[in-house]
């Protein structure tokens, strides 16, 4: 079989589920720049206010919200760009080095919103639990795959 002959080798399910996740954060970012409201339903029960309580003692609330909003979804979006740079372009042994970023990014982003979101009670929390869990599958598959062709 030549070079141009012989089939190319699939990405790892890994590359794909972090490369995936990175995708959801840049997705998710542009949300909060463009498209997040200043405050959800959920936001102002866990405030255990109302929203007309919330413009009378702060007039200009919603509008430095969304500010803090487009700030915060630049760096999700940021940190997704980061994600799929660096899932694409590690190796499916990752050096130990990129494995533990890809980890505490993952911690750091997923991880916290997915945790949050638990404690404000979220009606988004189950949903915000799903990309965490694929964050964890992608880094510990090629553990887990490795492990798996050296059993007998």
């Amino acid at each position: 079989m030549t070079t141009a002959e012989m089939p190319t080798p699939r990405p790892p399910v890994s590359r794909f589920l972090l490369t995936a996740c990175g995708i959801w954060l840049i997705g998710l970012g542009l949300y909060f720049m463009f498209q997040r409201p200043p405050l959800l339903p959920e936001d102002v029960r866990y405030m255990g206010t109302s929203l007309a309580e919330i413009h009378s003692a702060a007039p200009g609330f919603e509008r430095w919200m969304h500010r803090v909003f487009t700030v915060m979804g630049g760096f999700m979006t940021g940190a997704g760009v980061l994600t799929v740079a660096m899932a694409r372009t590690a190796s499916a042994e990752r050096a130990t080095g990129n494995t533990m970023a890809l980890a505490l990014a993952g911690v750091l982003t997923v991880g916290t919103m997915s945790v949050t979101n638990f404690q404000l009670d979220s009606e988004f929390k189950w949903l915000l639990v799903f990309p965490a869990l694929l964050w964890v599958i992608g880094l510990a598959l090629p553990t887990v795959m490795k492990r798996w062709n050296r059993s007998p």
